[in-house]
């Protein structure tokens, strides 16, 4: 009689913990591709599901669109030998006679160094009072204090040397070889002249980003292209601002690959492919190559070219299907460019979730009837 009713009791655990393990949820990665298509705005969430084709491609592959403006680019490079206002001169004066005005039988030549040049633009010399230098050349000035000496002492002979100062100078900061504030001379009067003269970068030049500032105007631009776009290379100004820093962009793998992580950019542009070779691939136990998954919020122009609705407004949440087993969906993954802050899900084979679900069932099955034989056993 003990017996039957410990059967029974048996049993009863056994449906018990099957409709246990039918409430509870299984265990695993993320969602599955039907819960994802149930966040379509055609169903109950407010996500836009756009399964990847050419047309989509050319629509969604929107470059990160890097280059400096008109205002920039048409700058003529300045005169490597123009004094300007904040500038350091030095100025030597030789007389052809005994005792002269700044000269004396045992120093032949006076030199004057450091002399910058003031707010106004004036320099002064002793005996020649002072002198515009602001706008002129070095041989200009020259000129000037040599006429204004002829007045006092015969023939005098002057050289004049722009020595640097902060009249013309930039500030370079970043991932360089020795950040600091440089002059503008006749061999860094352009971008890259300058940077080379900072000791270069010190990033992989494919990922390295030049952002300039011109008073209240920044633009970007790729280090590379500097180099295949000479119009690029722009003249410098006094006063400019140079940061060289690696490229800040990230993307997330996650799902049935063989490893989910933050990635960073490794070149100006990923693919779909390639993002997934960079985690190792699909995991060929678990992933379903029908559901690859980029999940993106897409600004307002973008998501009218991709969903041909003019009417959309503001950003919109995309997700973005591959199929990688169709005839072409290799093509379309390596076509298909990632961008900044894109998540990329590989979902789970449903084979996977069964076997799970099984295993789960009957290792719970297992440990209840092991409870009840114990009992039994009692």
């Amino acid at each position: 009689m003990f017996a039957t009713r410990y059967r029974g009791a048996s049993l009863l655990a056994l449906i018990v913990a099957a409709a246990s393990l039918g409430a509870c949820t299984i265990p695993r990665p993320g969602p599955t591709a039907n819960e994802i298509f149930a966040g379509s705005v055609l169903r109950e969430g407010n996500a836009y599901i756009v399964a990847v084709g050419d047309r989509v491609t050319r629509a969604a592959n929107v470059p990160l669109a890097l280059g400096f403006s008109d205002a920039l680019r048409n700058q003529r490079l300045l005169g490597g030998d123009t004094i300007r206002v904040g500038d350091e001169i030095t100025v030597t004066v030789f007389e052809n006679v005994p005792e002269g005005l700044l000269t004396t039988v045992e120093t032949a030549g006076a030199r004057l160094e450091q002399v910058q040049v003031d707010e106004q633009g004036f320099i002064f010399v002793p005996f020649a009072g002072r002198i515009r230098a602001a706008g002129q050349t070095p041989e200009g000035l020259r000129a000037t204090i040599a006429r204004r000496l002829d007045e006092q002492t015969p023939d005098p002979q002057v050289y004049v040397s722009r020595t640097g100062g902060d009249g013309a100078s930039v500030s370079l900061v970043g991932r360089l070889g020795a950040q600091g504030v440089y002059s503008i001379t006749r061999p860094t009067r352009s971008l890259t002249a300058m940077i080379a003269q900072a000791g270069g970068v010190t990033v992989p030049p494919n990922v390295a980003q030049i952002t300039l500032t011109r008073g209240r105007h920044t633009d970007r631009v790729w280090l590379e292209d500097l180099f295949r776009h000479p119009e690029l290379d722009v003249a410098l100004r006094g006063g400019d601002r140079i940061l060289v820093q690696e490229d800040q962009r990230r993307f997330t793998v996650l799902g049935a690959t063989g490893a989910q992580t933050l990635l960073p950019f490794d070149t100006p542009t990923i693919t779909a492919i390639e993002a997934l070779a960079q985690v190792g691939g699909l995991d060929p136990t678990r992933a379903d190559p029908t559901g690859v998954f980029i999940f993106r919020n897409e600004p307002e122009e973008v998501a009218r070219a991709v969903l041909g609705e003019t009417a959309l407004v503001g950003d919109q949440r995309v997700v973005y299907v591959l199929d990688l087993t169709a005839p072409n969906g290799m093509f379309l993954a390596r076509d298909f460019q990632i961008r900044d802050g894109d998540t990329v899900y590989v979902t789970e084979a449903s084979s996977v979730q069964w076997n799970r679900l099984i295993s789960t069932l009957t290792g719970t099955l297992s440990a209840t009837g092991s409870a009840v034989s114990i009992a039994d056993s009692d």
